[in-house]
């Protein structure tokens, strides 16, 4: 038997392996009618050179169908589909079908969420420079370290229980290890039961609006800031009211004057390097906060999420580390300490509150991965995590300054800027009527990537003209090479 031309479509370019296209194809005919029960199927042989594909492609994909009971197998006969099938009725096949090809859309009904989430993550042009929102150099990243501990571990004869399922709270070594560097560097005086090791920030900020907010809450927050917490809470329920940032951080005046008329179940604030604007909360402001959560027994949610960088001088401790209510719910990640890329971040709360995140995180993502953080554990247990941050201090200060001078030099008369204590990027104004989106697309074409300055604001109505420029992951002569081009295409539009 041959099959007629075209029945089998096969894509050497596609991730699934040939000999399944193959049987993949053969039960979608079957399904359609098109190859009845008892019929026989071509030799291996001559489908091969029908398909063009080696005979043993042919035999693993028989071996496949015969597998899964499609078809039977005749010694010195061949190959015939089953006569035992489920009934299948013949139907017309549509011209326009795509053959072997995953539906579009569901049969069924799927709701169309009402709140505004963030576009999916799209992928910078490869040959391009990135301004990007402020992350670290990855090629800066201990992970040659990471993969010697993730090896040594490995090796260890007790290291067949951390494959199996352990605590959802995380590795009881790695929150041994944070308890003891958080007391070091942030003055928190907390035990491992305080600590839930997260996939990052955002699931932190999932966990909490899933445990501590209902429907129609009262959720503070700045605008600009972290949009993206802002539809988590959403997404819990809650109803977000904007408050604007200014130098000295989020107006907690503002917050007083709405907990006096509503009752706030949560405050969300970047105390130290607000993101997007770099500001710090003024202590002032800090004492107030706190005083307020007192008052009032809301929760204030501080995002710590670069503290280990900072130029100037020792960074702001904590709200948490002077929080003696239990007020604050303290978050932070290991994504800006090493890489994006590596999702380990920390949620830090009264037991009451870490049971009952751990027990959501549990529905969601039964555990992290443990070997990691074992070997997390390991890397700050031995310093080598600390060394890492004092070099990458030193590289992205140099770059901070770097940035800020080529601005001032080359970009003075279009920009403005303050120049940041710490973190990864500088807040960034552009003057002369500049629009960030017309500066973007002209950018894009020149080489550059860089902020069309619509990420940050939740309301429309706070929409400036500012971007923000991330330095730590450009060396110096791609920080010169970006602010060429930028120049370029700010000129080019002017």
């Amino acid at each position: 038997m041959q099959f007629p031309k075209g029945l089998i479509i096969i894509d050497k370019n596609s991730h699934v392996p040939v000999y399944l296209q193959i049987a993949n194809g053969i039960i979608s005919h079957i399904r359609r009618g098109t190859l009845k029960p008892a019929s026989a199927l071509p030799g291996s042989r001559i489908l091969a050179a029908d398909l063009q594909v080696h005979r043993k492609t042919v035999v693993a994909a028989y071996d496949e169908l015969y597998a899964q009971n499609w078809v039977d197998a005749y010694p010195r006969k061949g190959i015939f589909v089953a006569k035992n099938l489920p009934d299948v009725s013949p139907r017309k096949i549509k011209d326009e079908l795509q053959q072997n090809a995953y539906p579009d859309k569901t049969f069924f009904e799927v709701p169309v969420s009402s709140s505004p989430f963030s576009q999916p993550f799209q992928k910078k042009p490869e040959h391009n420079l990135v301004f990007d929102d402020g992350f670290p150099d990855t090629r800066l990243a201990p992970i040659e370290l990471m993969v010697r501990e993730y090896r040594r571990f490995a090796r260890y004869h007790f290291t067949s229980k951390y494959l199996l399922y352990g605590p959802e709270q995380g590795s009881e070594n790695l929150r041994n290890e944070l308890a003891r560097f958080f007391g070091e560097t942030r003055g928190l005086q907390v035990k491992p039961e305080n600590i839930l090791i997260t996939k990052g920030v955002q699931m932190a900020l999932y966990l909490i609006g899933q445990v501590l907010i209902s429907k129609n809450d009262i959720v503070i927050a700045g605008d600009p800031g972290y949009t993206v917490a802002s539809e988590i809470f959403e997404l819990a329920g809650a109803k977000v009211q904007l408050l604007p940032v200014d130098e000295n951080g989020i107006n907690v005046d503002a917050i007083d004057d709405i907990c006096k008329k509503k009752k706030v179940r949560l405050v969300y604030v970047i105390p130290h390097h607000h993101s997007p604007t770099t500001v710090t909360l003024s202590a002032e402001r800090r004492m107030q906060l706190l005083e307020l959560a007192r008052k009032h027994k809301f929760a204030i949610v501080e995002d710590d999420y670069d503290f280990d960088f900072h130029y100037a001088s020792s960074p702001i401790l904590p709200l948490a580390s002077v929080d003696y209510c239990g007020s604050v719910v303290y978050v932070g990640s290991f994504s800006k300490t090493i890489a994006p890329g590596i999702r380990m971040g920390f949620m830090i709360a009264p037991v009451n509150l870490i049971v009952q995140a751990t027990r959501f995180r549990k529905l969601v993502d039964r555990q992290g991965e443990q070997l990691i953080e074992e070997a997390m554990a390991t890397l700050i247990k031995n310093g080598d995590i600390s060394r890492h941050l004092k070099k990458a201090n030193k590289v992205y200060h140099e770059r901070r300054d770097i940035l800020c001078r080529l601005l001032q030099e080359k970009l003075g008369e279009y920009v403005k800027f303050k120049i940041p204590d710490g973190g990864f990027a500088i807040w960034m104004e552009y003057l002369r009527g500049l629009k960030p989106a017309e500066v973007a697309a002209k950018a894009a074409t020149m080489g550059l990537t860089i902020s069309d300055g619509t990420d940050y604001y939740h309301d429309p109505a706070y929409l400036q003209n500012h971007v923000r420029i991330g330095f730590a992951s450009l060396n110096p002569i791609e920080l010169e090479q970006a602010i060429d081009i930028l120049k370029r295409a700010i000129i080019a539009i002017s």
